[in-house]
């Protein structure tokens, strides 16, 4: 693009920034189209090469399963040797009500893989579906861009709903499972970092496989 489009196309952005102050009180619709405008202009003729933002390289262990089998729980799945069962008396604020609730930790992404068991029957299952819905959501209306509700139906008959958030959501993997009659586990992905759509990027797909193994893989017993 030639220095004379150039500066013309800086003279119009630089017109209509000038104007905004005026502009937005008067019509925040004209203000809008204004602005977009200033958008096309600023590109012009020139070519579009978007600029990925750096981030450390994050190295990624191979993906091998383990089965994890422990006598008196209602459930058994597969979870990679890369992560370490870790008993959970409390979950957040919310103290566990069974012995069913537990951790699966990943030391080397700082990241943790919440699993919380309910029995159907001492809770109305409309209730927990419900309750599984608004604590994913909610996290949609504060944090996260779009959410993604994807129903499934695994291979040994566990039926539920895995939810993918975008945007910078403290969680952007959840999921629970469930038989409808007797079983309901709900699991949820946190890390201990300040949330980042971009920097977590590598390691949410990562792991996101790995929830969907033990999804795959998850029977009650």
């Amino acid at each position: 693009m030639s220095k004379r489009a150039n500066d013309h196309c800086q003279s119009i952005t630089y017109l209509v920034l000038l104007m905004s102050p005026i502009l937005r009180p008067v019509s925040q619709q004209l203000y809008f189209v204004l602005l977009g405008i200033v958008l096309l202009f600023s590109a012009c003729n020139s070519d579009f090469v978007q600029k990925e933002r750096g981030y450390f390289k994050i190295e990624l262990p191979q993906k091998i399963y383990r089965q994890f089998d422990r006598p008196g729980f209602p459930y058994t799945f597969e979870y990679p040797v890369y992560g370490t069962i870790v008993q959970d008396s409390l979950f957040f604020d919310e103290q566990a009500e069974n012995p069913y609730w537990i951790n699966i930790d990943f030391p080397q992404f700082e990241g943790r893989l919440h699993l919380s068991y309910k029995e159907v029957g001492k809770h109305k299952f409309d209730s927990l579906v419900n309750d599984a819905f608004t604590m994913s959501y909610k996290q949609h209306t504060t944090r996260a861009s779009a959410i993604q509700s994807q129903p499934f139906q695994s291979p040994n008959d566990v039926s539920g709903v895995y939810f993918t958030l975008k945007g910078n959501a403290a969680t952007a993997n959840q999921f629970f499972a469930t038989d409808s009659v007797n079983h309901f586990l709900r699991g949820a992905l946190y890390f201990n970092a300040t949330p980042n759509e971009d920097s977590l990027r590598p390691v949410n797909n990562f792991l996101r496989e790995d929830m969907q193994h033990l999804i795959n893989t998850l029977k009650w017993k």
